[in-house]
């Protein structure tokens, strides 16, 4: 019998598929910007996603912002679920076509990744599940798009997404300053990051 309340993610095609033992089964989708601008907005205009950078933005300037993302080469845009729930937002890119190239050695191989949780759903906080989300997108980062090492740059007051990373098994790299970038399509403030790496072999040994 079909579900009479299907998940109005069910017909797009996945990235990566991944059933996590205790949770459920995640899907990285790629983003579309018009479609899902409503549960981004939702989620970068709280507190709590303040180091995302976007806490003032109208539902409209979200779209904008992830189309001209769509648009780039360099830069993707996911969104994962779990069992037709929005959990998380991925973000990848060429380290070299951005500004954190300016602040540390790119190796080839390289990718920059960035990671917004979702707040915690109906079911509360599940112990447990962050690590397993983010061991599932390591997977698809590392193992799927075939690269040798991650670097994430977290606001350096950010310290529960800095003390995450570094639970993943990231080894903390330099503080450093990200430049400003000012151009027409967009404007990021400097930032103050802290740098963190994570070799496959080490998330995915043997």
């Amino acid at each position: 019998m079909p579900d009479p309340h299907p998940s109005p993610y069910a017909s797009r095609t996945p990235v990566h598929v991944q059933e996590l033992d205790g949770f459920g089964t995640v899907r990285v989708l790629p983003l579309e910007a018009a479609a899902d601008a409503a549960v981004l907005h939702g989620w970068v205009r709280e507190e709590r996603a303040a180091f995302w950078g976007m806490n003032g933005l109208t539902r409209d300037q979200v779209a904008q912002v992830y189309a001209h993302m769509a648009a780039l080469d360099t830069h993707h845009a996911h969104l994962v679920v779990e069992d037709g729930e929005p959990v998380a937002l991925l973000q990848t890119y060429d380290p070299g076509a951005d500004r954190v190239s300016e602040c540390y050695d790119a190796e080839p191989g390289d990718i920059g990744v960035h990671l917004l949780l979702a707040p915690a759903g109906p079911r509360g906080p599940r112990p447990g599940w962050t690590a397993a989300l983010t061991g599932a997108l390591l997977a698809y980062v590392l193992l799927g798009l075939d690269r040798t090492r991650i670097v994430v740059d977290p606001d350096i007051v950010n310290e529960k997404a800095i003390a995450r990373f570094l639970r993943q098994g990231f080894t903390a790299g330099p503080a450093v300053v990200l430049p400003e970038v000012d151009l027409p399509d967009v404007h990021l403030p400097e930032k103050k990051a802290q740098l963190a790496f994570l070799r496959r072999e080490v998330a995915f040994p043997g």
